[in-house]
């Protein structure tokens, strides 16, 4: 019982300095280099490199509250206090959606290539969707304001074909479970873009267009967090080190 008791101490202080560590290194990378969009007031960063690697190596604590709080921390830090509260919540949630399929995926390594297909599946679902509902010129609705949504047909097509070309290359370069990873890391980054474009109609009172004007920014910091954190995650745990 003694020996049960003193591992488990010991699990909560390793999580607790794992905690402590990435939320620094996540303030770090937000605030390092801050490019500001002027329509939204927002900015661009490197945060979503830590935000990754702190969930893909730590799980869905670790990434929820490095990314929540560090984030946080930097939007404070850097005189965007405005988004404070979104982005405690919207990369909170980010971290852990990455952090919580990484860390089922790892456990459910038999069934990978079930997942896989589902996620196939749903990618032509949701493309199939879009080519027959959003095609053309859309006007989304969202709190009371309209968006003009311009999409032509092909795009969805290129979309799911780029999604699942992905998916494709990273089964062969890093097995099953490393493609379920990087498609968790996808759909954290995609709450991420529509959090903050929700967070800025309805909480910030942006209108829809102006609003959209920072989703190319945010899928272009989610992009980059993949492309440094997946081989990053992989060197480190080349080296041992997983928590």
């Amino acid at each position: 019982m003694a020996g049960a008791g003193a591992a488990a101490r010991a699990e909560v202080a390793r999580r607790a300095v794992a905690v402590a560590v990435f939320t620094a290194l996540v303030f770090a990378a937000t605030s390092i280099i801050a490019v500001e969009t002027p329509a939204t007031k927002g900015f661009f960063n490197f945060g979503e490199t830590m935000v990754y690697t702190a969930a893909l190596l730590g799980g869905p604590l670790v990434g929820a509250v490095a990314g929540g709080v560090g984030s946080a921390l930097a939007d404070l830090y850097l005189g965007y206090g405005h988004y404070a509260p979104g982005t405690l919540v919207i990369k909170g949630l980010e971290g852990f959606i990455v952090g919580y399929i990484a860390w089922r995926v790892r456990r459910l390594e038999r069934r990978g290539e079930h997942l896989l297909a589902v996620g196939f599946l749903a990618s032509v679902v949701l493309v199939a969707i879009g080519y027959r509902y959003y095609s053309g010129g859309t006007i989304l609705s969202l709190g009371g304001r309209q968006l003009i949504f311009d999409m032509p047909p092909e795009g969805w097509i290129a979309i799911a074909v780029i999604f699942n070309l992905l998916l494709a290359l990273s089964v062969a370069k890093r097995g099953v479970v490393g493609a379920l990873e990087l498609l968790g890391v996808i759909i954290g980054g995609a709450e991420m873009v529509l959090g903050y474009f929700t967070y800025q109609v309805l909480v910030l009172g942006y209108d829809p267009i102006v609003a959209a004007l920072e989703i190319p920014v945010n899928v272009g910091q989610a992009l980059i967090g993949l492309v440094v954190s997946i081989p990053l995650v992989d060197r480190l745990k080349r080296m041992g080190v997983e928590l």
